[in-house]
């Protein structure tokens, strides 16, 4: 399937971008993710996170940051989680997010992973229909304040 949007590693030259970028959240938005800047610092400790600039074209318009740390819970099935996930406030409603979501599937899938998992807030504003729009399902967990969800791939 071919994708509007690609993941690029984030360098010393685009840094910055993906740090504006959560600047650019809509109101009340701002509650339901980290900023990219605490989710980069954070990633250069966490020994098994992933994160990558969201792009269109010549535009970063958002930021995925995967941890693969293994949920003993999930035994032998071979699982990633979600941490963190926004599109920028000017590029939401284009179909960016949801096309970055399903090229995100298709990576996991080549590699063998069986199930993706993520959580967020439910209070307005939330993506919460959305994740549920692309096959996410309710676990029934709670993470603090922030529903747990689960997608098989």
């Amino acid at each position: 399937m071919e994708h509007i949007v690609r993941f690029e590693e984030i360098t010393e030259e685009t840094v910055l971008d993906a740090i504006r970028l959560s600047g650019t959240l809509l109101k009340g938005q701002e509650r339901a993710v980290a900023s990219n800047a605490v989710s980069i610092a954070q990633a250069h400790f966490a020994k098994n996170a992933w994160f990558r600039a969201i792009y269109a074209g010549d535009d970063m318009v958002g930021f995925i940051m995967l941890d693969f740390t293994p949920d003993p819970r999930m035994k032998d099935v071979k699982h990633a989680s979600m941490w963190r996930f926004m599109i920028g406030g000017k590029y939401q409603k284009m179909g960016y997010g949801r096309d970055a979501i399903l090229l995100l599937i298709e990576y996991l899938k080549a590699q063998g992973y069986e199930k993706l998992f993520t959580s967020c807030i439910v209070n307005d504003p939330s993506p919460l229909h959305f994740y549920l729009k692309l096959g996410f399902v309710d676990t029934g967990e709670w993470d603090d304040d922030e529903k747990i969800l689960m997608r098989d791939l």
